[in-house]
């Protein structure tokens, strides 16, 4: 009986955290569907009293929204892509092959995590401002090709992978190459899952970065944009809160598609056994 009574009880906590936390969110999609008066209306309701759509219509009439949007789809999947495929095969390198120096590589890759981003900003601006990248998608995806916490996590998965079956592969006259795409990467694929989704949510919402080296409006990222918005047409709040729902699909279907390997990801690369 007392297991129970605990477990009820934990269930009730997490439920009252889960729709504190997910409120929010309800209230701003419903908001969507709201007029700007009834937004701004000092009686609040939760449910639309008068339900439009105007709003959907407005957010890409008042300012490009589907280009912003589409720029921040092409950024972040190119870069989650390259994230993936650098850190599986860096864990792959650190994981299986044995060479002078490993052990302090991948120190040094660590201590990358401990770095706090902003102390890297103004050198990484300073390189970017140097190659002649800025107010280009390179300023945004090369710095983001590699990931000290993605190189960390499939380094920790791939070394619980058996030996014997790399070998075997090797016998068989397999090359590295085809070892590393036909049996590590499918392998690999909740761990995969994991840095994608991370990765894809990083990338995503990042503001300051694409703030700083993309000048031409109609190549800025959603995250800026929305803030431009918020500027320009401030008291719009209806197509405001439009837009910023529409922007948290793409995080939704990543997750949702994600979530199993995402879960299985995580059990297995958190702590070597």
């Amino acid at each position: 009986m007392p297991k129970k009574l605990n477990s009820v009880i934990l269930n009730v906590i997490l439920l009252v955290m889960g729709v504190i936390t997910v409120y929010p969110f309800i209230w701003m999609i419903l908001s969507s569907f709201k007029q700007n008066q009834e937004i701004m209306a000092l009686d609040q309701k939760l449910l639309p009293e008068q339900f439009t759509i105007q709003n959907y219509i407005n957010m890409n009439e008042r300012f490009d929204f589907m280009r912003f949007f589409f720029n921040s789809v092409i950024v972040t999947i190119v870069v989650t892509i390259l994230v993936i495929y650098t850190s599986t095969i860096c864990g792959f390198v650190l994981s299986k092959y044995k060479f002078r120096g490993r052990n302090l590589l991948f120190g040094f890759i660590l201590s990358t995590m401990m770095i706090p981003w902003c102390v890297t900003i103004i050198p990484k601006y300073t390189m970017i401002q140097s190659f002649g990248w800025l107010d280009s998608y390179k300023a945004l995806i090369i710095p983001a090709m590699f990931s000290g916490f993605g190189i960390f996590m499939m380094k920790q998965h791939i070394s619980k992978i058996p030996d014997e079956v790399i070998e075997a592969a090797r016998i068989d006259g397999a090359s590295e190459f085809r070892i590393f795409h036909q049996i590590i990467f499918p392998m690999s694929k909740n761990s995969i899952a994991s840095i994608a989704i991370f990765q894809f949510l990083w990338t995503w919402e990042d503001y300051l970065w694409p703030y700083l080296v993309i000048n031409t409006k109609e190549k800025q990222l959603l995250a800026v944009g929305l803030k431009m918005f918020n500027g320009q047409y401030s008291t719009d709040y209806g197509a405001l809160f439009a837009a910023t729902a529409v922007s948290i699909v793409p995080v939704l279907i990543i997750y949702l598609f994600f979530q199993k390997q995402f879960i299985a990801g995580i059990a297995s690369s958190a702590v070597k056994g």
